[in-house]
């Protein structure tokens, strides 16, 4: 969508972004087949195809914020805040915007893996935190000693990210329960000399920083639904 009101032509899915649609796209479709077969009284199968044509939106979403932040950024050429055309200004405020809302998404929609993960595999991870999140899952499946093989994989991919997944919470927790994370930049920068214009913050390193969430969220959710399959696939053999 973001590429048509840019005048970029559609993406086509390629590399890990389409390796994990293409994982949940095949969950999905086996969830309907389920549906259909067993009629679904419990709406268990529902819940769980609904949830993944979420994620599967959601990361449609995380992308699209990814390529328009990196859109934007090609307009911001001035060093400083303060010596900014007008024009300029309103461009690096779109970057802004779609950063923002990229760093927000790779989180939001790491959670929403954990929902799901947490219900096919009956982690009963409220029990443990009400509110949890997708790291809390990791660590309810290392406490429940199943599907290692799983949470192996899916800890060497947080582990393989942790750098850009720190940097990113940093600017995540910032933006959400302090004040506006380039705000922040500029008050500490005002702090090391009242007179000095404001420096524009390193927006290279922070949509690499973005970019490798991406990545993140992509590797993890085509861990976690290869997986699933290969369960289902052989739960469905012995019966």
């Amino acid at each position: 969508m973001l590429r048509i009101l840019l005048g970029e032509p559609p993406r086509v899915n390629s590399g890990l972004l389409a390796e994990a649609m293409n994982s949940m796209e095949q969950m999905a479709a086996l969830l309907r087949k389920e549906m259909k077969s067993t009629q679904d009284r419990d709406h268990v199968y529902r819940q769980l195809e609904i949830w993944t044509r979420g994620l599967i939106s959601s990361l449609d979403e995380l992308e699209q914020s990814w390529f328009a932040a990196s859109y934007y950024r090609r307009s911001v050429i001035t060093g400083t805040l303060d010596d900014m055309p007008v024009l300029e200004q309103e461009e690096y405020a779109r970057y802004v915007y779609f950063y923002k809302n990229g760093f927000i998404r790779v989180f939001s929609l790491l959670d929403k893996l954990g929902t799901v993960l947490n219900a096919l595999y009956d982690l009963n991870t409220s029990k443990v935190k009400a509110h949890f999140s997708y790291f809390t899952v990791l660590r309810q499946f290392n406490i429940i000693k199943d599907h290692k093989a799983l949470v192996e994989q899916l800890n060497k991919v947080k582990d393989a990210y942790r750098e850009p997944l720190q940097n990113l919470r940093k600017r995540r927790n910032s933006e959400i329960h302090y004040m506006n994370s380039e705000m922040e930049d500029d008050l500490w920068q005002r702090h090391k000399g009242l007179n000095e214009k404001v420096k524009l913050e390193d927006v290279d390193a922070h949509l690499e920083d973005l970019r490798l969430g991406l990545n993140m969220v992509c590797k993890s959710l085509t861990v976690a639904y290869r997986y699933s399959l290969e369960q289902w696939r052989k739960d469905v053999s012995r019966h």
